[in-house]
């Protein structure tokens, strides 16, 4: 995948996110603050005007471009989870023109851990964690399976839904979420559907463009 292309593949979940806002805010007033899809619309909002005005590259840029600017627009923990699944991964690596199936594994292995130490959450906990740690095993098989960009990334997002749903039987250890108790159990959580919603547009784009 070229750098254009990458590029193009991010605004359009810039725009998945944005046509999103109202399922994330419903889902995260059931046991949230109900600010997660105003919060995550507003940071890509950002992110498509920043990608479309700005000449890149490397495809680490466009990493650090959504990374910094979620981080900057967004506030909040939010803004400093979803800033870290972008910004972490592509730190110390050596620039590349072009991007394969290996590298979305390597720079969201790196994303996952940093995430896990910044947040302290692991899967189970009813978090972004849920869906994001089975997309990156997902990426990670796929490349072991010599499998195709367009297999491997409908295989993270298939994950990332398994694992968003999975937060449905969980009770949530962290956030506001975790004051409900028992009565969290049976709803998902707001950051993994964001996370799957990522990863599914991800999947769409590589499926129709490659």
């Amino acid at each position: 995948m070229k750098i254009n292309e990458l590029k193009d593949m991010f605004i359009a979940v810039a725009d998945k996110i944005i046509q999103s806002e109202d399922m994330l805010t419903k889902i995260d007033l059931q046991i949230g603050d109900g600010d997660h899809g105003t919060g995550m619309a507003l940071g890509f909002k950002n992110v498509k005007k920043e990608l479309e005005r700005r000449k890149i590259d490397y495809a680490e840029d466009v990493f650090k471009i959504i990374g910094m600017t979620l981080l900057d627009t967004m506030g909040g923990a939010s803004g400093v989870l979803f800033g870290t699944v972008f910004i972490s991964g592509i730190t110390s690596r050596t620039p590349h023109t072009e991007i394969e199936l290996q590298d979305f594994a390597e720079i969201f292995r790196k994303s996952l851990e940093a995430l896990k130490k910044r947040g302290k959450a692991k899967c189970g906990d009813k978090t972004m964690v849920d869906a994001f740690e089975p997309a990156v095993f997902a990426l990670e098989e796929s490349v072991e399976k010599k499998l195709s960009l367009k297999e491997g990334t409908a295989n993270a997002a298939a994950a990332a839904e398994s694992g968003m749903e999975n937060t449905k039987k969980y009770r949530a250890k962290f956030g506001r979420a975790k004051y409900f108790g028992d009565n969290a159990i049976g709803l998902q959580d707001a950051g993994a559907t964001s996370i799957w919603l990522i990863f599914q547009e991800i999947a769409d784009w590589v499926n129709v463009h490659e």
